[in-house]
Parts: structure tokens; sequence; C-alpha cells
């Protein structure tokens, strides 16, 4: 069994009186493409905010790892956050773009964990990050626009972008939170078979929220369920009936999902 890659153990996380994480355990391991699934305000984006130390957690027993180095505990983002942090890409539902640059220049600005801050501010790219740009441009299939400026392209192809701005960060783990919440279903389909195939042929660990759940079935083996904040599923996706996901989301989902689901 391959080793843990993420480890989250009994982390609590508190925004005023709401209780965003109960005590969230969760295992990750290498290779694996998980779902996390659940209601909205369920804890699905905080928990990936914690995970890669944007969300600093509550005080107590909580630890989040990753690759073996500590991200934070006890309430505390680790001083090792930044090792931690190029390993992992970070995907976000707006794309988080800069909208005024080339898509080319949001997909080199990948690699600026490994050649450093000042040489991507003034756009001096090594050979290398120059290649590995485009070739990742041209793996989610947007090499075509790499000159224009990424505002001015549509969300699918900036989403695009995104995937191929962690490709460019070599990143062994993507954290994807509702990358395609705010894409056509032509676009989020692209989006989710690009993800998929980044797990299957490259071996990368991805960790992606949902609110489409036929989207978690279709493209993910294990899927971890959130309501108010804790864990109420974590297992293959076959285990999740229509009761079970009714448990979950409440007595609408199943007039819901039904109206939902692709023909």
């Amino acid at each position: 069994m391959a080793a843990a890659v993420l480890s989250v153990r009994g982390i609590r996380k508190t925004y005023g009186q709401r209780r965003a994480l109960d005590g969230v355990s969760l295992e990750v391991r290498a290779g694996e493409m998980i779902a996390l699934i659940g209601p909205s305000g369920s804890g699905k984006s905080t928990l990936l905010r914690a995970i890669s130390g944007l969300v600093a957690i509550d005080q107590g027993d909580g630890v989040v790892e990753a690759f073996g180095l500590r991200v934070q505990a006890n309430g505390r983002v680790s001083e090792r956050v930044r090792e931690a942090r190029v390993r992992m890409g970070f995907i976000f539902q707006q794309f988080n773009l800069v909208g005024r640059l080339t898509l080319f220049t949001n997909a080199a600005l990948g690699s600026l964990g490994r050649i450093g801050f000042w040489r991507g501010l003034f756009g001096v790219w090594p050979a290398e990050t120059r290649s590995a740009a485009m070739a990742a441009l041209a793996r989610v299939g947007v090499a075509d626009y790499a000159g224009q400026r990424a505002g001015t392209l549509s969300g699918g192809q900036q989403q695009r972008g995104a995937i191929a701005r962690a490709l460019v960060q070599q990143a062994e783990v993507i954290l994807a939170d509702e990358p395609v919440a705010s894409l056509d279903p032509v676009a989020a389909r692209r989006v989710m078979e690009i993800l998929a195939e980044l797990n299957t042929r490259d071996g990368l660990t991805v960790l992606v929220t949902l609110h489409q759940v036929d989207y978690a079935l279709r493209y993910c083996r294990r899927v971890v369920a959130l309501k108010a904040g804790e864990v109420v599923y974590d297992g293959p996706v076959d285990g999740l009936d229509t009761a079970r996901l009714i448990e979950i989301y409440g007595p609408e989902f199943e007039d819901v999902f039904l109206e939902g689901t692709p023909a």
C-alpha cells in the first residue's frame, strides 16, 4: 500500500460561533484521486485550505502533515509549510490567474518556488521554465492561447491554465477547490478529464472538492463526505447509494440529483 502523502488528524476550525471543521481526520495516499463532497458549508473548502496551510486550525491536538512535513499544529502554521506547499498545486474555483498577464506567464509562475521570485517578477524565465510552460499548456489543450491575456479567456481555458501552472510547479499533489463550479458542462467535463488523466497517467495525487456528485462518482475511486464539519463517509464510490447520499444531503437530494444527472 502506498505511503500517506497527506495526513490530517483531529483538526478543528471555528469561525465565530460556527464550527467549520469538528475533529476531522483524513489520510491520503500517493496516487489516489479523492472527491470531497457534502452540502454547502460542510467544511470542504476549509479542509483543503487547512491542508495547504492557507487557513490556521484551532488550537488543540489537531495536526496537518504533508510528505512527512508538519504543515500546522496547535493553531500555528509551521515554519516548514513552504517546503510542503512547493509540492502541492492549489487550483481555485475562480482560477486565481493574473488577468493582465499572458496565459504563458501565468503557467510559468508555477516555477517560482525553484527559480526565485525576482527572476519571475521581471520575466527572466530559464529555458527549462519556458519549455515546461509551453509543454504544460499543450498538455491541457490551451497552447494556442499562450500569448493571450488570461483575463480575456473563457473560464474553462483559464482553469486549464491553472492546471498547467501546477504542472510547471511539478506538484506531486493537486488540491482542487470546486474547480468546475463556475464552468459550463462541457468545460467542466474537460477539466475533470484532465485531472483524472493526470492521476491515472502521471500518478499525481488529486484531492478535489465537488458539488456535482455525478462527477465524483464518475471520476474518483474514493469519496470523503463532510456534513456539519464532520466526516460522515469515507470509502469507495460504490458504497454511496441513494440512501447514503440522502443521509448526507437531505431528502431533497434524490430529485435534485436526478434532474442534474447528464443524459
